[in-house]
């Protein structure tokens, strides 16, 4: 089973993969919990140039995440699903056609079809959007100066993002699952639980 965790920076993406990945460990499932860019050694590298290096045009972005998409899926994600373990990811193609499709105003059906070339079609069995405001997403952040190059952008690219993310759970609703994230982790987590169990039971 391939499991994504998709929203925006500071949704509380990584803090709901280490619950998930406990909670299907627990249930006696084998599981592989990884994250995009940087779930390999060449995705570290890619991750490293993209996040804190200089200024990257939008099209060389969606192209290096693409390059580490293809090679993860090709060298981690793939090799798990047919061994049968249960693949918990942070990020996904999601990520990308709400980020360098709506946030860096790219074509997003060509950055989908980037994404779709890359992994040879591979789809998520269940993506939980974890739904954050921009604004409360700053926040948590405590007004510090942002981490990386896409924390730092400006709110309107943050929005765009996150209404990219909205538009793609409502047009794929038999995929995506929408969470309110800035509800406590626990509480976040039991909703997150209550997604993933009955498609395990299938």
């Amino acid at each position: 089973m391939f499991l994504t965790l998709e929203g925006g920076d500071a949704a509380g993406k990584t803090t709901q993969a280490v619950a998930l990945e406990r909670w299907l460990v627990e249930r006696g499932r084998t599981v592989v919990r990884t994250r995009e860019p940087g779930g390999t050694e060449l995705g570290a590298e890619i991750r490293n140039l993209l996040l804190h290096g200089g200024h990257v045009a939008p099209r060389a972005e969606a192209l290096l995440y693409a390059a580490d998409r293809a090679h993860h899926v090709a060298t981690v994600v793939r090799p798990a699903l047919e061994r049968g373990d249960v693949v918990v990811q942070d990020r996904y193609l999601d990520s990308s056609v709400a980020y360098q499709g709506a946030g860096r105003v790219l074509d997003p059906e060509e950055v989908r079809g980037l994404s779709t070339w890359a992994t040879e079609g591979l789809l998520p069995d269940l993506t939980i959007l974890l739904d954050v405001d921009p604004v409360e997403a700053r926040a948590r952040r405590g007004g510090r100066a942002a981490e990386d190059r896409l924390e730092a952008e400006q709110d309107d690219f943050h929005a765009r993002v996150r209404a990219a993310f909205l538009a793609l759970a409502a047009a794929s609703p038999e995929r995506f699952v929408v969470v309110d994230g800035a509800r406590p982790a626990e509480v976040v987590a039991a909703d997150v639980r209550a997604a993933v169990e009955p498609r395990l039971e299938r």
